[in-house]
């Protein structure tokens, strides 16, 4: 009998927590079916600042759904075409009073790169040409905060802030001691000099050429920086050196000293200004204001042409046709690849495949945002740009990054657009062979077999390549780079002599780029879906279609379901032991992305973060 009561008041426990988990569980669903769902637009007051929040993650393509069960103050995931339409159509809205930017970390996103970041701050000079004020209020502001919130007409540091811009700086993480120390041996074939991405595995530190080549980029990056930044403060690039130079981390007085900042106040000060200015004086409530996120949804689809300055409207329900704009943002692999985060050659030239065949567009637009990736599936991609372009225009958009298999995508495009801070080139090509024979040794593991050819087990990681093998890797590799300075020639129209002297697996800013013959026109996404729209006689008679395309409201619930994860696994690494974690973790995940069955590979060096 005793037994039968614990069992009963167990299951009666059990019952009970199972219930109030499919509450809370419901309770959560209800709040994420919302956030999936957006449908419910923002209510926008007369006099409102639009609120431009620095934090957000900026990407290329549409973002992938975000599922969080019990709510949580991620920061938003904001596509650029929604933060620039979004700017044009508050220009021109009468209850946006102003905008003010704010926050203090840009979003760790491969899309908020520095030539993102130049179209963004493009569009806030174009809303400031309304006349309607831009503030900027900073606490600890990295170089990209700055370089957005230095386009404002009022910057306001907090007493107790900083300007954290000592420059721009990369560093790589070099694998080969621990590969030494561990028995993982690794044979490298590659063509062209600057081709540093085998570095980390051969090397303990720096090649002279990575160094050269690393050093020239960074340094039109930054110029690039101090030029835009010196323009709308009114300032000397020479003056703003000086004052980095001087001060690393720039201190409040110093920058206003410096004039980098116009005024020093605490946020409440700030808020009182606002809470004045739309009308809310001495009011319990904050000002009135409106995230872009929820602007975005009011101010309509993402879809609508971008227009030039002096463009006119286009004529409702006379749109002739769509243009088609297909965004590759990620490492290039063979086959499916993920779909967010990857390109997979397969699945892309599916797309490019399918739009090509489709009489109602009439021009594609090709963003690429990629570092590049396997040579056989950059070329499926590029076979399906060549057939395309016989049928109708394909211009191209370089984001941030758009090299080595990024660029082999890119190269015949019938005009190629690039910002001038886009890090693009890096013509080259790559195999790495590894083995784990000495560390199998270690572990008292040995391996034998038997075979039927000569090359049988070339590919085998239990032993060191013979140098039969290396050589028949090598010549694959020669193949692979004579291919790549063979199309860019071609595609180009410029001689061999001069590709094979700017390849050499050397990377390039796009300001030097479009010099060298490389891109046609330096200018962001709006600009080459309005020359698409000129090439295909559209006119700004048009709808835009993107691929990745926006989810349908189920298909989006079964992806957020799928991905569901706590926050704290997409938190931002804060402490030391996070931040270590995260970055190896980021070097495994590209090792993971060699899967080309050749082991050729046209990519960037490894992993070049520019911070």
């Amino acid at each position: 009998m005793k037994n039968f009561f614990t069992s009963v008041l167990g299951t009666l426990v059990g019952l009970v927590l199972f219930s109030v988990f499919s509450v809370l569980l419901c309770v959560g669903l209800i709040g994420a079916l919302a956030a999936i769902g957006g449908s419910k637009k923002a209510s926008v007051e007369q006099g409102s600042y639009l609120i431009l929040d620095l934090s957000a993650t900026i990407s290329d393509a549409p973002p992938p759904p975000e599922f969080r069960l019990f709510g949580g103050d991620r920061p938003a995931n904001l596509q650029l075409r929604t933060i620039t339409r979004s700017l044009r159509a508050a220009a021109n809205d009468p209850r946006i009073t102003g905008l003010l930017i704010k926050g203090d970390e840009i979003g760790a996103s491969s899309g908020a790169g520095l030539a993102a970041l130049k179209e963004v701050r493009a569009a806030i000079l174009r809303f400031k040409q309304s006349g309607k004020p831009v503030k900027a209020y900073l606490t600890y502001a990295t170089t990209k905060n700055y370089y957005l919130a230095s386009a404002a007409d009022d910057i306001i540091l907090d007493p107790y802030g900083m300007i954290v811009m000592p420059g721009l700086a990369t560093e790589s993480m070099y694998w080969t001691g621990l590969f030494e120390k561990y028995g993982i041996g690794v044979q490298v074939t590659r063509v062209g000099k600057y081709k540093s991405y085998v570095e980390p595995f051969t090397r303990k530190d720096m090649s002279p050429e990575n160094r050269e080549q690393l050093q020239k980029l960074l340094d039109d990056l930054w110029g690039g920086i101090l030029a835009d930044v010196a323009s709308t403060r009114h300032l000397k690039p020479a003056a703003i050196q000086g004052t980095v130079d001087r001060e690393g981390l720039i201190r409040p007085e110093a920058a206003r000293a410096a004039k980098l900042v116009d005024r020093l106040a605490y946020r409440d000060e700030v808020i009182d200004e606002l809470k004045k200015a739309t009308g809310r004086t001495g009011a319990t409530e904050t000002f009135k204001q409106v995230s872009l996120a929820e602007y975005s949804r009011e101010a309509g689809d993402t879809t609508e042409p971008p227009k030039s300055d002096d463009a006119k409207p286009a004529t409702e329900g006379k749109q002739t046709g769509k243009i088609a704009v297909v965004y590759a943002q990620g490492d290039i692999v063979d086959g499916e690849g993920e779909e967010y985060g990857e390109i997979g050659g397969t699945r892309f030239a599916r797309e490019l495949r399918r739009l090509r065949q489709d009489a109602d567009v009439k021009a594609i637009v090709l963003r690429v945002n990629s570092p590049g990736g396997t040579i056989s599936g950059s070329e499926t991609i590029q076979r399906e740009v060549r057939l395309a372009k016989k049928v109708k225009p394909v211009i191209v958009s370089m984001g941030s990054y758009a090299a080595s298999g990024g660029y082999w995508i890119s190269t015949y495009g019938d005009r190629i657009l690039a910002e001038p801070t886009t890090i693009t080139g890096s013509i080259g090509v790559f195999g790495m062979q590894f083995d784990v024979k000495k560390l199998a040794n270690d572990f008292g593991l040995t391996f034998d077999g038997v075979k039927t050819g000569k090359f049988a087990d070339a590919i085998t990681i239990t032993r060191p390549k013979t140098p039969e093998e290396m050589e028949v890797f090598q010549k694959m590799v020669d193949w692979g780079y004579d291919q790549f300075i063979a199309k860019v020639t071609e595609s180009r129209g410029l001689k061999r002599a001069q590709v094979e002297e700017i390849a050499q697996g050397r990377v390039w800013s796009g300001a030097e780029a479009k010099k060298l013959g490389l891109v046609d026109e330096l200018g962001g996404l709006d600009a080459a879906i309005r020359y698409a729209a000129t090439r295909a006689g559209l006119g700004n008679k048009y709808r835009i279609q993107e691929f990745p395309r926006r989810k349908e409201f189920s298909e989006a619930l079964q992806d957020a379901l799928e991905r569901m994860a706590p926050d704290s696994a997409h938190a931002h690494a804060t402490g030391l032991v996070a931040q270590v974690k995260a970055k190896i973790e980021t070097e495994l995940k590209l090792l993971q992305s060699f899967n080309d069955p050749a082991g050729m590979y046209a990519l960037l060096p490894m992993n070049l973060e520019i911070r």
